[in-house]
């Protein structure tokens, strides 16, 4: 995989976003930009994390919006006209417990049968804290404010609303779990 895979998301993604969605491109950066810095974690990982942050999103393009669920849109737009590593389309299908939010819209089984959650706890984890911890505009956060801000922008009665409320104790035991093995690493 390595740096052309790395290299290709970031075309990739920019292409799809940067013009039309310039503030989701800015987000796009902050996160690939917080996968890099966790290289020491994952061990021979990290090609496929910077991957995976860089196009996590890329199924908000107009272009590729088809069901309206970004996390499927994306998975597929990579899997069907791009050919894409499985675990790359699994990863960006799941990312930060997708699932949850897909069961809000009626999809739940459509993503688990076409994209099972990648067995690999620690890299899911990971994406889930740099998505988590990464504002709207690509800027360093908490997870609680990011949590907040989510709730806020699309309000707590509505599909992402009751989504992000619903997987927060996930997502803050994620970011924990990263945070800790970050802590951990020599200096």
């Amino acid at each position: 995989m390595g740096a052309s895979m790395t290299a290709w998301a970031t075309r990739l993604a920019s292409a799809e976003l940067a013009a039309v969605l310039p503030r989701r491109w800015a987000h796009t950066r902050g996160v690939a930009s917080r996968a890099v810095a966790l290289e020491g974690v994952l061990r021979g990982r990290s090609d496929l994390l910077v991957a995976a942050a860089t196009l996590h999103d890329v199924g908000y393009a107009p272009r590729l919006a088809v069901t309206g669920f970004h996390p499927l849109d994306g998975a597929r737009f990579l899997r069907d006209e791009h050919h894409a590593d499985e675990r790359l389309t699994r990863l960006v299908a799941n990312h930060s417990f997708a699932l949850l939010e897909a069961q809000e819209r009626g999809l739940g089984e459509v993503l688990v049968a076409e994209f099972p959650l990648l067995g690999d706890p620690l890299l899911v984890d990971a994406l889930v804290y740099c998505d988590m911890t990464t504002t709207p505009d690509g800027h360093r956060t908490t997870a609680p404010a990011r949590i907040a801000e989510i709730t806020g922008r699309y309000g707590p009665d509505s599909v992402v609303g009751r989504f992000i409320q619903r997987a927060a104790p996930q997502i803050l035991a994620s970011v924990g779990r990263i945070e800790a093995a970050l802590a951990a690493q020599p200096r």
